[in-house]
């Protein structure tokens, strides 16, 4: 364990961003979708109950707080009623069988190798460093066992890392008075987060609701005419991302710069496979 200060500007960041594929590929692949459609569950129904059924059977003002750019109203349109179908056991259960397979079809011998077993460690030795306060769904899957399988065992640490610094991010976001679909809007506009057609397909907003949201952002000069960020605007991100970076330095300094610079190289490679297998749809991501 070291102080943070060693740790290298953004190496945190870094880390998360190799990570981060390894927790949310399952949420784009068949198997998942194959899993809840056994449990009776359709649709984005199972997204919704896949990623909150670590908190248990909550309802819709929950998992609006806790995922923060969805609309109320298409959560609602699902949660509670997911849990009259199946239990929130029953989807951990489908979700961790179906991340098995998923992996194993874009990963191949990966799985199996000494690489994806130093991985887990580094990566469940970073978890350790988390704090439960003010973190709703980390605390949630942190009550949740670390899988025997070191590529599951891995994923399950992806899974906290992502989790904890989601967590801080809302709290960023709070504060700089960006709303769920400015939030996204800015982030598109950025050139870093989900294409408008990708909010539109998946987050419940309208255009009319995006449209609506570029001129708030517009009158706070935050978003030029041609839907590009303001310097004002680009100021704004980074800072927004410096105070998630900061509030996302714990796990990080816990496992140390050496340890941080080699977990960082090892999921890297792992996100490669992933992205090179197809385990993404481009079309969410692409700028339109």
């Amino acid at each position: 364990m070291t102080s943070s200060s060693a740790l290298p500007e953004r190496a945190g960041r870094h880390c998360h961003n190799a990570l981060n594929p390894f927790h949310s590929a399952h949420y784009f692949s068949p198997e998942l979708a194959t899993e809840m459609t056994g449990l009776g569950v359709e649709g984005r129904a199972g997204y919704f109950a896949a990623r909150s059924a670590p908190m248990g059977a909550v309802g819709a003002g929950t998992v609006t707080a806790t995922f923060y750019s969805f609309k109320h109203e298409l959560v609602a349109q699902h949660v509670p009623q997911v849990w009259t179908v199946t239990t929130p056991q029953a989807v951990l259960d489908a979700r961790l069988r179906a991340v098995d397979a998923s992996l194993r079809r874009h990963l191949g011998d990966a799985v199996e190798s000494a690489e994806m077993a130093e991985a887990a460690k580094l990566a469940l030795t970073a978890a350790e460093g988390c704090a439960r306060h003010a973190r709703p769904l980390f605390s949630a899957y942190a009550d949740l066992p670390v899988p025997d399988a070191p590529h599951l065992a891995y994923w399950h640490a992806a899974s906290l890392l992502r989790e904890h610094r989601g967590d801080g991010h809302l709290v960023a976001l709070l504060d700089a008075e960006l709303d769920p679909v400015e939030a996204l809007v800015s982030h598109a506009a950025s050139g870093h987060g989900m294409s408008y057609r990708g909010i539109l397909a998946t987050r419940g907003w309208t255009q009319e609701e995006l449209t609506a949201a570029q001129e708030r952002l517009r009158a706070r000069g935050l978003l030029a005419t041609a839907d590009e960020l303001t310097e004002a605007g680009t100021a704004l991100r980074k800072e927004l991302e410096r105070t998630t970076d900061r509030l996302d330095r714990a796990p990080y300094a816990h496992l140390g710069a050496a340890g941080v610079a080699r977990l960082t190289e090892l999921a890297a490679g792992f996100a490669k496979l992933l992205l090179e297998s197809g385990a993404f749809p481009q079309a969410l991501f692409s700028r339109e």
